[in-house]
C-alpha cells in the first residue's frame, strides 16, 4: 500500500444542528413516507424489503401506459381488443369479454378507479414486446430497474398472486413520485371517486382509496389487497403547498388500512414544518487538501438545504461532514467532495452532497516537497510497518 493510499481515509467533521423528531409507530409490515418538496424521508420501516404488492403494482402498468400515450404509441381514443386471457381474470374487474373493444381512456379509469385486473391485461397485451402479458411483465421489470426501482420484479400486469411478483415500499414511493411529476395531466384521474363502465358492474364503481373523501388533501394513488400481501395503500396528499407520498403494506383489515393511512397523513403534516438549515454558498466545514496551493478547501451545499423539523422540540443533534481525504488537488469550485450526514431523532438518515466552495490549484514544488517530507517523517516515526 502506498503512502498516498494510506492517507485516503474517511474524515469526519462534526457540526451542530437542531433537528429533533418523533417517530410514527406504524402497525404496517412495511411503510415509507417522503416529503416531496424537501426530499425528507419521514418514515422508513422495512421499506426496501421486496413484498407482494397486490394491486399497487398496477401503478407500474399505468406508468408504462402513460409513457406510451405521451410518446404517441398509444392514444386515449384507441379501442383495444379483449383476449380470452384478459377476460379470464377474476377478482376486481370491469367485466370485459372478448366481444368488447374498449377505449384506452376507459381502460385507464377501469384500472385507477375500479382496479380492473382484466383492464390491466388488455393494456399489457397491447404494449407487450411479444403480445403477451408475461412479456409485458418482463418489460415492466426492466423499466422499473431503469427508474431506480431495484427491488421490483413483475410476473403480471395487475398484482394477481404469482411467484416472484414483488415490490418494495420504497420502490412504490419512487413510482408514485414519478407518476405525479412526470404525468401531471393524468394524475387528477387518481382522485376520481367513482366510475361506471357501460352499466355492467354496479357493484364495482367506487374507488377503494379510503382517504379521497376525507378533506385531508389526499388525491391518489392505489390500494391493494391479497391474502399474502394484506391490505396496502400507495397514497399522496397535499396541504398548504406541501406534498407527501406514503406507502403502507401488510395491514390486517381494510378498516385498519383506512385508520393507519389517515393517521399517517395527519402526522406528516401536523408534526413537521419546513426549515432552512443552510444556504448554498455558506461554508459548513473544511476538507484537508493533498498537494494543493491551500491546505484546506471550504465545503458548502450546492443548493439551499431545506428539511422538515418537528413543530415541537429543540434538542440538539450532531451532523457529520464525511469525505475521503485529504482531497487531491487540483479542485474546481463546485466539485462534489463530501456529504453532510445527519439523522434527526426518530427519522431515517439523510445525506446531502457538499461541494468545493472555491478552487484549489496544485501546489508548487516547495509545497509538494514539504508534503512528501512530512509523510516520510510520519512513516519513520510509526516504525517499519509504516501504518498511518
Amino acid at each position: 500500500m502506498t503512502i498516498l493510499a494510506r492517507l485516503l481515509t474517511a474524515c469526519v467533521a462534526v457540526i451542530a444542528l437542531c433537528l429533533p423528531a418523533q417517530a410514527f409507530d406504524t402497525s404496517a409490515k412495511a411503510a415509507y413516507v417522503k416529503d416531496l418538496g424537501t426530499g425528507t424521508v419521514l418514515l422508513s420501516h422495512n421499506a426496501d424489503e421486496p413484498l407482494p404488492p397486490a394491486s399497487m403494482s398496477k401503478l407500474m402498468t399505468l406508468y408504462v401506459a402513460f409513457e406510451a400515450i405521451r410518446d404517441g404509441r398509444l392514444s386515449l381514443q384507441e379501442k383495444l381488443p379483449v383476449s380470452e386471457h384478459a377476460m379470464s381474470y377474476g377478482g376486481s374487474t370491469m367485466f370485459l369479454d372478448t366481444t368488447d373493444r374498449v377505449s384506452v381512456e376507459d381502460l385507464l379509469r377501469g384500472i385507477i378507479v375500479l382496479s380492473g385486473n382484466d383492464a390491466c391485461a388488455v393494456i399489457a397485451e397491447a404494449l407487450s414486446p411479444d403480445g403477451t402479458e408475461a412479456g409485458f411483465a418482463r418489460f415492466m421489470t426492466q423499466r422499473a430497474r431503469d427508474m431506480g426501482m431495484t427491488n421490483s420484479t413483475f410476473a403480471n400486469s395487475n398484482g394477481w398472486p404469482a411467484a416472484g411478483h414483488r415490490m418494495s415500499m420504497h420502490d412504490l414511493a419512487i413510482l408514485a413520485e414519478r407518476l405525479i411529476v412526470d404525468f401531471p395531466n393524468f394524475y387528477p384521474m387518481f382522485a376520481e371517486t367513482e366510475y361506471e363502465f357501460d352499466g355492467r358492474a354496479p357493484q364495482n364503481t367506487q374507488n377503494r382509496n379510503p382517504l379521497l373523501k376525507l378533506g385531508i388533501g389526499a388525491d391518489g394513488l392505489k390500494t391493494g389487497h391479497t391474502q399474502a400481501a394484506g391490505y396496502g395503500l400507495t397514497g399522496s396528499a397535499e396541504q398548504g403547498g406541501r406534498r407527501v407520498v406514503f406507502v403502507l403494506s401488510g395491514l390486517e383489515t381494510a378498516a385498519q388500512r383506512a385508520q393507519e393511512a389517515e393517521a399517517l397523513v395527519n402526522w406528516s403534516f401536523r408534526q413537521f414544518a419546513e426549515k432552512e438549515i443552510v444556504k448554498a454558498g455558506n461554508e459548513v466545514s473544511r476538507a484537508e487538501v493533498w498537494m494543493g496551493s491551500a491546505a484546506t478547501v471550504g465545503l458548502t451545499p450546492a443548493e439551499d438545504l431545506t428539511t422538515l423539523v418537528p413543530v415541537l422540540g429543540s434538542d440538539n443533534m450532531k451532523a457529520e461532514v464525511v469525505y475521503e481525504g485529504p482531497v487531491s488537488a487540483p479542485i474546481a469550485q463546485g466539485d462534489e467532495l463530501a456529504q453532510l450526514v445527519f439523522t434527526p431523532e426518530g427519522l431515517p438518515e439523510m445525506r446531502v452532497p457538499l461541494v468545493a466552495a472555491e478552487s484549489v490549484a496544485v501546489g508548487g514544488f516547495a509545497v509538494r516537497l514539504k508534503t512528501v517530507a512530512g509523510v516520510l517523517l510520519k512513516r519513520l516515526q510509526q516504525g517499519p510497518e509504516g501504518t498511518l
